[in-house]
């Protein structure tokens, strides 16, 4: 499209050395106007067509715009069997502190759905609105866990790691330690108090995150203005024209 130029991929290294790869568009609107930054589903990578399409959105707008690979993920350092949402979640607030100014729209896919909850949560100020698509929080106990097969639940509780298939490839290895770790940052069981509005997109052919899971997460937030999209025919990923379209009108309407 017009006014497209792919942005160069740069690192932020985090104090344990650790370096997260990260694309960036600089804002070139008058200043206030908030940026936006995606989140990524769990192994899943700034590449995607829909962090691509915000950034080809964020150009024409002229607006900031940030992409990033969590801790093991794409082409972050670090071994992504020792991610854990508590990890992921801090090279979030990394990035928005490091790598934005004023106030962000947060747009989580799946896991990142979660991680921009925490976010949201961990600093407030700096959130002018959210967007879930397919957001999954707690889906480590609430989803992952229970959909395992009693025997690859052994596995995992004995050698503290097993691998767990995939509808997009290769199994990949899930770390007990990833479900424990993750009963500190669960929060469909409480109230998500934020100080934005969020608006959530949800297809209702999802095979990883039902669209109950979202009904469960509209229920539980207390925001200013909150809405859920139900797509009848939408997939877990929403990466078709109409679904990017949707994102970019949602995304326009929150910043």
């Amino acid at each position: 499209g017009k006014g497209w130029t792919m942005t160069e991929q740069r690192f932020l290294t985090r104090q344990d050395g650790n370096r997260l790869a990260y694309n960036r568009v600089e804002a070139s609107n008058p200043a206030g106007a908030p940026g936006v930054i995606f989140l990524g589903g769990l192994m899943s990578d700034k590449e995607g067509s829909k962090a691509l399409a915000l950034e080809r959105w964020a150009q024409q707008q002229g607006r900031a715009f940030v992409r990033f690979d969590y801790f093991g993920h794409g082409q972050s350092s670090g071994d992504f069997v020792q991610g854990t949402i508590g990890r992921w979640r801090d090279d979030a607030v990394a990035v928005l502190e490091q790598l934005s100014d004023g106030p962000q729209v947060l747009v989580g896919s799946s896991m990142g759905g979660w991680i921009a909850l925490l976010l949201a949560l961990a600093q407030p100020e700096r959130v002018a609105g959210l967007i879930g698509i397919a957001a999954a929080p707690d889906f480590t106990t609430r989803l992952m866990w229970p959909s395992l097969e009693p025997g690859l639940q052994q596995l995992m509780q004995e050698k503290g790691v097993a691998d767990v298939p995939s509808d997009y490839g290769a199994p990949y290895p899930i770390a007990m330690q990833l479900i424990e770790e993750s009963r500190q940052h669960l929060l469909l069981d409480d109230r998500i108090a934020l100080a934005c509005p969020v608006h959530l997109l949800q297809g209702q052919q999802d095979q990883d995150v039902p669209w109950r899971h979202a009904l469960a997460l509209l229920d539980a937030l207390d925001a200013p203005s909150a809405r859920l999209t139900l797509i009848k025919d939408g997939d877990h990923r929403l990466s078709r024209d109409p679904d990017i379209a949707l994102l970019l009108e949602s995304v326009q309407r929150l910043a």
